[in-house]
């Protein structure tokens, strides 16, 4: 887990990627709308262990692998403005949380601070739309 000291306050970053992800993670998908996403825009990038799995889709992401949708509001068409949030999937061990389908989940807003972890509605949906033909391993919609 990534845990940063943020500027003042003494808070603590306890979000699952690091602040300075677009360095090294690969978008492998193209923006597009997402109301399951409170209807953001959404970029999605993989780390480097994530990124063959997710693209590819013919072996198994590698436990900590991660997974990041990049959220930017519904008018900003070019995902060029702020950034309203991140949702993050981090690949667990197998048969370690059949009940979130083995991935951490976290909603992350634009501050860095932690929103949920393992909500629900993302394992739920993602349970349906994670599935074959279309999804792969808990991730949604060929890229």
């Amino acid at each position: 887990m990534w845990a940063v000291g943020a500027c003042g306050g003494g808070a603590e970053d306890t979000s699952l990627f690091p602040a300075g992800y677009a360095s090294s993670y690969l978008q492998v998908r193209p923006r597009r709308s997402s109301p399951d996403h409170d209807l953001n825009h959404v970029l999605v990038f993989a780390d480097p262990a994530a990124a063959e799995p997710y693209q590819m889709r013919d072996h198994p992401f590698p436990t900590g692998a991660v997974v990041l949708k990049e959220e930017h509001d519904l008018s900003d068409d070019t995902c060029s403005g702020p950034i309203k949030g991140w949702t993050v999937m981090v690949k667990l061990a197998a048969g370690s949380s059949a009940a979130t389908l083995d991935w951490h989940w976290q909603k992350v807003d634009a501050g860095r601070a932690v929103v949920t972890d393992n909500e629900p509605r993302c394992y739920a949906c993602h349970t349906s739309c994670g599935a074959p033909p279309d999804g792969y391993l808990g991730t949604c919609s060929a890229p």
